[in-house]
C-alpha cells in the first residue's frame, strides 16, 4: 500500500492511494498515521477498507491537493552520515567503520513539495536525496536481521537538507546543520515493506534547476537497511513511527568544485522509482521570533 496524508499543514487527513491519481480518505479509521496507529496493527485494517471505499465510489482525485509528509511527526528522526563510500570520498572524510549517527529535529518534517527555507544569513544550504525507513514495531536489542525486517513498516523518499555552515563551522555539531525549519521534506508516500521488495536495489536521482546532480543506487550503501535497524536497536529504543534517514550518494553541493550551494528561487526535484518524486522551491526564511 501507499499511505498519504492530504491537506493543509497541520490539518492533514490520512489516506490510501488506490491508483497513481486517486486516493481514499481513511480518517474514519484513524486520526493519523502516527506511532499509535502502527503500534496497534492499524495497517492490517487499511487494505480491505480501501477496497470497500473504492467499490462504494469514494475515491478522490489527488491532483491539486497538498500532500503532507506521509507520517505524522515522529518520536525521533535518526540520520546516518557518510553511508555511501563515494559520498564520503567527495567530502574528504574517512570511510566509517561503524554507522555515523546524528539526530534531526522531528519538527523539520514537511511535505514533499513544500518550500524549503534557507536559514537567515546562510549561504551554504545543501541537498541530499535519501531512502527513509519507517519503524512499525517497537525495537530494542533486536536479535537478528529477520527481527529488524519485521520492525520496518515501510519506506519513504526524503531530502535531508543541510546547512553546511551550521554543520561544520560551529564545533562540528551535525544536528545544528540538519535541524533548521523545513529541512526534511518527506514523501509523497509511505510505501509498505511488502511492496518495495529489495530496499538495496533502488535507483536515486536529484536535479537542481533541471541539472542532474545526484544519481545512485542503494546497493552501494556501506551499511544496509537491515543492519542499520539492528545496529541502532542495540543503543536505543526505536519507536513505531520513527524515521531513519539512511545516507546520500555522491553529487552534493559541498562536494562540487567549487562547492555549489542552493540559492533563493532554486528548484530541487528528486525521486526514487516506486517511492515517488518531490519538488521544492528554495525561499528565504523570515525572522519570526517565538517565545513562551
Amino acid at each position: 500500500m501507499r499511505l498519504v496524508r492530504v491537506g493543509m499543514a497541520g490539518a492533514e487527513r490520512p489516506g490510501v492511494m488506490v491508483s497513481d491519481r486517486e486516493f481514499v480518505d481513511v480518517g474514519h479509521l484513524t486520526d493519523d498515521f502516527d506511532g499509535a496507529f502502527f503500534a496497534c496493527g492499524g495497517l492490517a485494517r487499511l487494505e480491505p477498507e480501501a477496497a470497500r471505499l473504492v467499490a462504494d465510489g469514494r475515491s478522490r482525485r489527488i491532483g491539486g491537493l497538498r500532500l503532507g509528509p506521509p507520517i505524522a511527526r515522529p518520536h525521533q528522526i535518526l540520520c546516518i552520515g557518510l553511508n555511501y563510500r563515494d559520498h564520503a570520498e567527495e567530502t574528504g572524510q574517512a570511510i566509517p567503520a561503524e554507522p555515523i549517527l546524528f539526530t534531526k529535529a522531528p519538527n523539520t518534517l514537511v511535505g514533499p513539495n513544500d518550500d524549503v527555507q534557507i536559514p537567515l544569513r546562510c549561504t551554504k544550504t545543501d541537498y541530499e536525496i535519501e531512502l527513509g525507513i519507517v519503524i512499525g514495531l517497537r525495537a530494542h536489542y533486536l536479535t537478528d536481521l529477520d527481527a529488524a525486517a519485521k520492525s520496518i513498516v515501510g519506506y519513504v523518499l526524503v531530502n535531508d537538507v543541510s546547512e553546511r555552515a551550521f554543520q561544520l563551522e560551529h564545533g562540528g555539531q551535525w544536528s545544528e546543520g540538519k535541524s533548521c525549519a523545513t529541512f526534511n521534506p518527506c514523501g509523497p508516500y509511505l510505501v509498505t515493506r511488502n511492496e518495495v521488495g529489495d530496499p538495496q536495489n533502488l535507483d536515486m536521482w536529484l536535479d537542481v534547476n533541471g541539472e542532474r546532480r545526484q544519481s545512485g543506487n542503494t546497493r552501494t550503501m556501506l551499511f544496509d537497511v537491515l543492519n542499520l535497524v539492528h545496529y541502532l536497536s542495540q543503543f536505543m529504543v526505536l519507536e513505531p513511527g520513527d524515521l531513519i534517514n539512511t545516507g546520500t550518494p555522491p553529487g552534493v553541493g559541498i562536494g562540487m568544485t567549487p562547492p555549489t550551494y542552493l540559492r533563493e528561487g532554486d528548484i530541487v526535484e528528486l525521486g526514487i522509482p516506486g517511492l515517488g518524486q518531490q519538488r521544492q522551491q528554495l525561499v528565504a526564511a523570515t525572522a519570526r521570533p517565538v517565545a513562551g
